[in-house]
Formats: structure tokens, C-alpha cells, sequence
């Protein structure tokens, strides 16, 4: 990545993960790199990291030679003695020209392989490779039970003519669609309305851009290129649209030292979001649940590291109250080592009952917050300094953590399925109502 090579060497030891505790504590990584089942070469990392230490020293003594050679220039000199300091002067420069450029390769081949390393991991995380090991931690509100055949939200969705997908397939291709009548206000409801909840609780609005510089979008951790990345590139252009504004929330503060005495910063980002989905199929990906364009609010906080895990706490608590208000049933999982994604320390995810997934009704992915520590904040260069009463100085690394509040696509899946009426209408969740202006939508 060209703004991690622009980078001076000697900050490299706090780009990503600490390389230095990486190369006393090899075990912890290779163990970590085991357990979440990433694709990562340590040892090229080592050897990598090694070398440039090597050529680092050797660059600085060559240095440190130079400058002798250029204090001796000034002194009163023979003119033998002057021509070989000359000649010595111009043998260091070229030798040092060589081994700079030389580092700066060992660098560029370390950044890559480093940045498949994935985060730490918290210790209670649930050891697994896919989903099926993620840990129930509870279910929140009741499963319903219909007295007749639950439609799923495709069929909701054309028998109340709010959803249509044929019109966007012929214009934009499959996984996109086109909201229509009671379907764009139900949106603008739900976006309203988890702003006004995020708003009263600390967090700033914001509405970002819906497209990011390629070195933000690495700097979050997504890949921004290749058969797997999940982001649509621009061609020609050094930038990507966002999958989440978790991207553009978290280049905000890039490249800046934050006053500590303010975290923690809270924002709340409304954007749309573009995914390839890649490779996603299935009945349960069919109609919103796996769309490549949809609108999302994000919650995303800058902490104090000693403050971050209870403020993960907080995110998550603030999620289970949204939806709750919603009066949508959901469990909540602790996600297993294999599911987190290289940035996460820990992460949790708040699965709505769909009842027109499967035979009998499945849980879906509505929400998923995440404690990224400073595996993003480093790649970032989003520092924070403080001084306390007795004129301590502290700085370090901010934690950054994210966290959906709604994803609006998904929402509305929860919505239609859960709050079905036998005749085919839905009923709006009483929070939702001043939103939305009505109570029920009824078919076509």
C-alpha cells in the first residue's frame, strides 16, 4: 500500500500490529492465526521484519559515517588528505542510496505480508472455523406463532407492491431493487428514527460520502482489490465505494493525535453501502438479505483502550434496546474466532427471527459490533494524548470500535415477516409510527 510505504521507518514498529511484541511473542500470533483460520505467513513476517532491522542499522551507521566524513571536510586539510575524504564521501552516498532503496523494498514486502495478520483475539471468544461455532448468549422477545402459512418478505413485498425486484434486475442487474409507495417511507422511518435514538444518546449525525480513498478502505482492514475483495473499485481512480461508513467514519479522524480528556468520540453515519457479495447464493440470501446496494445507519466510537470493552458492552446494549423497540424477537451470538474478520478483537451479532426463512423459520444477521481495538487506528495513525493532574503524560493509540443500528435492507425483512397479518398486510411497530405517518400497510 503506497501511503504505508510513504511512511518513515522509523514509525514502522507501530504500523498495524506491534512488529516488535510480534517478534518476542511469535507463539501468541501463530496460535491466533490457528484459531481464526486466516491465511497468514508469520515466519515471512519474522524474516521480513528482521532484515529490515538489519538493514536499518546498517543504513544508520552508514549514516553516522557520512556525517564524520562531512565534519572532517571542515577541518584544515592536506590536499591529499581533502581528496580522499572526497572520494569517501561520494563512496557513502552511493552505498547509502543502495541500501535505502533496498529497505524501502523489505518494507513494501513486509507491509504485505503484515497485513495479513490478523487481530488478537479476546479470551472469551468462542474457538471455531464458521458460525456454527458462535455462542448463544440469549434470546430476546418471543418468536411468533401464526395461525396460518407465513408469507416470506419477497412475497410480502410484491403483495403490498413496496418491493420490486424484476424492474431492478432489467436496470441494474439482480441483487439490487427499487423501493416503491409505503416501502421509501418505511426506509426514511427507520433512518429517522435510529438517528433520533443515537442522537439522544451522544452519538453526532453525520452523513458521509458513499466513496472512499483506497488507502482508507485498507486502513479499515477490507480489501480493496482482487477476485476477493467485497468493494466496488472505480476504475481509474484511487478510491472504492464503501461497503459500510464505517469506512468513512473511521478515515475521519485519520492521520490525527485526538486531546484523550475528550473520548470517547461517538458518531453516527448514514450512508449507503455497496457490496459485491460475491459468491452469495442460496435461499437465504435471496431478496434484501444479501442485496449489493443498501442504506445503513452505523454507530462507530473513538475510546480510551482502557474504556473499550465496556463501551462494546455499551454498543451492543444500545442495539438490543433498538431492536427491541422495534418489537422484532432476536438472540444475540458471541462470534466465533473463524467469523470476526481480520480487524475485530471481538465481536457480537444480533440475529432477528425470519419467519420465511427455511421450513420453519430461521434466525438472520440484522446487526454485528465489533471491538477492532487499535488493529485499525494504527494502520490509521489516530493517536490520542493526554496529560493528567499530576502533569503525566499519556498517549497511545485510540480504539476504535463499530457497530450497525440499522441496516435497512435487513430491517425490513424483520419488519414485514414478523409483523404479518393473515390478509397479507403488516403491521408498523408503535415506535415506528410517527415515522411513517401509518399503522398497517395493506396489499395492492
Amino acid at each position: 500500500m503506497r501511503w504505508l510505504a510513504e511512511r518513515r521507518w522509523v514509525e514502522y514498529d507501530e504500523v498495524m500490529l506491534d512488529l516488535k511484541y510480534v517478534r518476542e511473542h511469535p507463539e501468541i500470533l501463530r496460535e491466533n492465526i490457528a484459531n481464526r483460520h486466516v491465511t497468514a505467513d508469520l515466519d515471512a513476517v519474522l524474516t521480513l521484519y528482521d532484515k529490515r532491522n538489519e538493514l536499518l542499522q546498517t543504513v544508520e551507521e552508514q549514516r553516522a559515517r557520512r556525517n564524520e566524513n562531512a565534519r572532517a571536510m571542515k577541518q584544515k586539510l592536506a590536499d591529499q588528505e581533502r581528496a580522499e575524504l572526497i572520494e569517501e564521501g561520494k563512496r557513502l552516498k552511493h552505498e547509502i542510496g543502495e541500501r535505502e532503496a533496498q529497505l524501502r523494498r523489505v518494507e513494501e514486502q513486509l507491509t504485505e505480508a503484515a497485513e495479513t495478520l490478523p487481530n488478537y483475539t479476546h479470551p472469551d471468544t468462542p474457538i471455531g472455523a464458521t458460525d456454527e461455532s458462535n455462542r448463544e448468549l440469549e434470546i430476546v422477545g418471543s418468536v411468533p406463532q401464526f395461525d396460518f402459512e407465513p408469507r416470506d418478505h419477497v412475497a410480502l413485498g410484491e403483495l403490498l407492491d413496496i418491493v420490486d425486484f424484476e424492474h431492478a434486475a432489467k436496470v441494474s442487474g439482480a441483487k439490487f431493487y427499487y423501493l416503491r409507495n409505503q416501502g421509501v417511507f418505511l426506509e426514511l422511518a427507520l433512518i429517522r428514527f435510529a438517528m433520533d435514538f443515537l442522537s439522544n444518546r451522544g452519538f453526532t449525525p453525520m452523513i458521509t460520502p458513499d466513496i472512499a480513498r483506497t488507502d482508507v478502505v485498507a486502513g479499515i482492514g477490507f480489501n480493496p482489490r482482487g477476485p476477493e475483495s467485497n468493494i466496488y473499485n472505480l476504475d481509474g481512480e484511487d478510491s472504492s465505494l464503501v461497503g459500510t461508513a464505517e469506512i468513512t467514519l473511521g478515515g475521519y479522524y485519520s492521520g490525527e493525535s485526538l486531546d484523550g480528556s475528550q473520548l470517547p468520540l461517538r458518531m453516527a453515519g448514514l450512508s449507503h453501502c455497496f457490496r459485491r457479495e460475491a459468491g452469495a447464493a442460496g435461499q437465504f440470501s435471496r431478496g434484501l438479505y444479501r442485496v449489493h446496494q443498501f442504506t445503513k445507519v452505523e454507530m462507530f466510537v473513538l475510546a480510551h483502550p482502557e474504556e473499550s470493552e465496556q463501551i462494546h458492552q455499551e454498543m451492543l446494549n444500545l442495539e438490543r434496546e433498538l431492536f427491541s423497540t422495534l418489537e422484532i424477537p432476536f438472540r444475540v451470538v458471541d462470534v466465533c474466532t473463524g467469523d470476526l474478520g481480520n480487524p475485530a478483537y471481538r465481536k457480537f451479532d444480533l440475529e432477528a427471527w425470519m419467519p420465511g426463512r427455511g421450513e420453519h423459520g430461521e434466525w438472520g444477521e440484522i446487526t454485528s459490533t465489533s471491538n477492532c481495538t487499535d488493529f485499525q487506528s494504527r494502520r490509521l495513525n489516530i493517536r490520542y494524548s493526554k496529560t493528567d493532574a499530576s502533569n503525566k503524560k499519556e498517549k497511545g493509540y485510540v480504539h476504535l470500535l463499530n457497530g450497525t443500528a440499522v441496516a435497512v435492507s435487513r430491517a425490513i425483512i424483520a419488519i414485514l415477516e414478523n409483523h404479518q397479518q393473515k390478509d397479507g398486510s403488516v403491521t408498523i411497530p408503535s415506535a415506528l409510527r410517527p415515522y411513517t405517518g401509518f399503522e398497517r400497510i395493506n396489499p395492492a
